[in-house]
This record gives C-alpha cells, sequence and structure tokens, in this order.
C-alpha cells in the first residue's frame, strides 16, 4: 500500500486519471492534482515549472499525503512537475510517464511550432491538435474521444508554461535539468509509450542514479491509458521494490 499522487499533463485536467482511479485505490490512498492553469485549479500567472510543482506539493499536503511517504506519478508535462517535486522535497518514488527529460531535444521540435502557438485563437489551437495527434499512437477511439473532451487549451497558460523552454539557450536547459536531477534520490521509473532514442537511458542514469527507463514500445504518449491494466500492474511493482 502506498500514497499516490497523480499529475496529468498540459492542456489536461485530473480527469485524466479516471480509468485509473478505482483500480489504484483499492490497496492505495490516491489523490490525483489539478496543475496551476489547468482543471479547477487557479489560473493566475506565473506558470513556471517551480511554481507548478510548488502549488503540487502545497495541494497534496492539503489533502493530508506527506512528501517522504509519497509515490509521485506524472504524464507529460506532470512527468516534469513530479521530477521537481522529488528534486524540492524528499518522496518515496517517482513514475515519470511519457516525459523526456531532454529538454533541448523537445526545444527543436516546439520552436517550429512557435510561430502558431502565438498565432491567433485558430491557429493556436490547431496547433495544440497537431502535437497530440501526432503522439496519441494506438489509444482506442472511445479514449481518445474522452480525453479530448477533457482538454482544454488556453494560449496564455501553455505559453507560460513552454516560455522558458522557447526562450533559454540549449546551455541554460542543459543546466536547468541537471539541478533539478541532482536532488532527486529516491527511485525513479522513466516510463515511455514513445521511445526517447537508444542514448536516452544512458543519459539519464547518469544524471538520476535511481533512474529505470521502460519503453512499451509503439504505445504512443498514453501507455498508461492503452494498458491501464498493465499500468496498475507495474505501478504495484514498483512500490512493492521500495520496501
Amino acid at each position: 500500500m502506498a500514497d499516490i499522487v497523480l499529475v496529468h499533463g498540459i492542456t489536461e485536467s485530473k480527469s485524466s486519471w479516471d480509468p485509473l482511479i478505482a483500480t489504484l485505490t483499492t490497496t492505495n490512498r490516491v489523490v490525483a492534482i489539478d496543475l496551476r492553469g489547468h482543471g479547477n485549479a487557479t489560473r493566475h500567472e506565473p506558470f513556471d515549472l517551480a511554481t507548478m510543482a510548488a502549488d503540487a506539493l502545497t495541494e497534496m499536503a492539503d489533502a493530508g499525503f506527506v512528501s517522504s511517504e509519497s509515490v509521485l506519478i506524472g504524464h507529460s508535462l506532470g512527468g516534469t512537475v513530479v521530477s521537481a517535486m522529488a528534486s524540492a522535497a524528499p518522496v518515496r518514488g517517482v513514475i515519470n510517464i511519457d516525459q523526456p527529460l531532454q529538454l533541448a531535444a523537445f526545444q527543436d521540435g516546439l520552436r517550429q511550432l512557435e510561430p502558431m502557438l502565438r498565432g491567433d485563437t485558430s491557429t493556436f489551437e490547431a496547433a495544440i491538435s497537431m502535437v497530440f495527434d501526432a503522439m496519441r499512437g494506438p489509444l482506442p477511439p472511445p479514449e481518445v474521444a474522452r480525453i479530448e473532451s477533457l482538454r482544454r487549451p488556453e494560449q496564455s497558460v501553455v505559453l507560460g508554461v513552454w516560455e522558458p523552454v522557447l526562450q533559454s539557450s540549449v546551455d541554460d536547459l542543459d543546466a536547468l535539468v541537471r539541478s533539478m536531477a541532482a536532488g532527486i534520490t529516491a527511485p525513479y521509473l522513466s516510463l515511455h509509450g514513445i521511445d526517447p532514442g537508444p542514448g536516452y537511458a544512458q543519459w539519464l542514469t547518469e544524471l538520476i542514479p535511481t533512474a529505470t527507463v521502460e519503453v512499451w514500445a509503439d504505445h504512443g504518449h498514453y501507455p498508461h491509458l492503452l494498458e491501464p491494466q498493465r499500468f496498475v500492474e507495474r505501478v504495484e511493482s514498483f512500490i512493492a521494490a521500495l520496501g
């Protein structure tokens, strides 16, 4: 049994975890958090990573969860947020779903979309659709429809989150990731439905010695929703290994 904190991806909300909640709560205490600018959370700036992580730590504490006794699970943007949370406070373990921490590589793709992201509302929304249409992989149509019904792409929020990636130099992004990684000492599972590349596991374990990289090949950006039972079983085995 564990205390589990769930953190969703960009433009989504804590409701994205709904298919997993009932099963996870049979043996664990679970809280799902809305990130700043998402769901029912505050829309006030700033939307940077450190602020979102601090918000999430406060919300989990308000829910009665002690960070050192909690396993943090984050998807997409949430994977970066739980990494920042684990760097800022002691945690029991971290599971990062399909969010590579090589932000410099992410920057290349994001800059290609930057004119659309900064365009009018329809152009911005088209850019967001392009991003997620390209990543959803073999997720069944009903689940795609459910996730899309939850998606609330707010331009000020998305740009607030991605602005540091767009504006920083490669060296500054690398320094940011290394600084965050240096504070992570808990067991760390990096679980990917989109293969982050042959050198990623070595790169990540050099930064976070407690990390394990696992790839569920051809599962797309939502491996936890494509195979929810397999994912819950992986969570339980990860928790069991924590002792």
